[in-house]
């Protein structure tokens, strides 16, 4: 091995351990949401391969940072490798789609946010039923903004990229101002759901013991604000 082929190594080394922690992470706070049979090993290989992918392709003329460039992909790369899995049965799916539709139908015609007790009629069951859909929902898919047909170029492009014409500027800009208002829009209760699980990375049991609930209605409430926004940002869905 040459002298040039070590040192190449010992710098590759070096950065899968300066990273590796990144990695552990995210996987755990993934893994939290998962179904027992998904293996952390597993998302641990998938996330290094999308280390791997974000070293090659970081621009940082984008304007994000390295961490957060990587992060995404990261976690995309684990998401993606769950989803070739397939282990999610179609019920879920079209729980997911049915809940959707009757959150969006009760907003539209009452003008507020749908209650549990609105949705569970409107879908015909009882309220706990609904709530064991939430769970379903949470336990058998990665709901996270990437399900609202968001993609990480919606993140990590800078606006002023001059490689978009200016309606893709606009409608970048069009989409982040959406976003942020659908959000702010959420029930108080799901908005700070959001906040803590993504912004302050705590998992759902650290965040029911904040709220002084369970970890299981705190994936209910989280399930349950990814698809009050799904329903709000429909148009946006490719």
């Amino acid at each position: 091995m040459s002298k040039a082929t070590t040192y190449t190594q010992i710098q590759q080394d070096d950065f899968a351990s300066r990273y590796a922690p990144l990695v552990k992470r995210i996987a755990h706070h993934l893994i939290a949401r998962l179904p027992a049979n998904v293996q952390l090993d597993d998302l641990l290989q998938a996330g290094m391969l999308g280390l791997i992918e974000a070293k090659s392709n970081f621009d940082p003329t984008k304007g994000a940072s390295f961490e957060t460039f990587a992060g995404i992909r990261i976690r995309g790369a684990m998401i993606d490798e769950m989803r070739r899995g397939d282990w999610v049965p179609r019920s879920v799916h079209k729980n997911s789609r049915s809940i959707a539709r009757a959150i969006q139908a009760i907003e539209q015609q009452t003008g507020r946010d749908a209650r549990d007790t609105e949705v569970a009629a409107k879908l015909n069951v009882t309220v706990e039923d609904y709530r064991q859909m939430l769970m379903e929902v949470s336990s058998g898919q990665i709901m996270d903004f990437e399900g609202l047909g968001v993609t990480e170029d919606h993140f990590t492009e800078g606006l002023s990229n001059q490689t978009l014409t200016p309606l893709e500027r606009i409608q970048k800009e069009d989409f982040r101002n959406s976003l942020s208002g659908a959000v702010a829009s959420l029930p108080e209760r799901e908005k700070l759901v959001l906040a803590l699980y993504y912004d302050e990375e705590l998992n759902f049991k650290e965040i029911g013991e904040v709220l002084g609930v369970s970890e299981s209605r705190v994936s209910q409430i989280n399930s349950q604000a990814m698809l009050r926004l799904q329903s709000r940002l429909k148009d946006w869905k490719k």
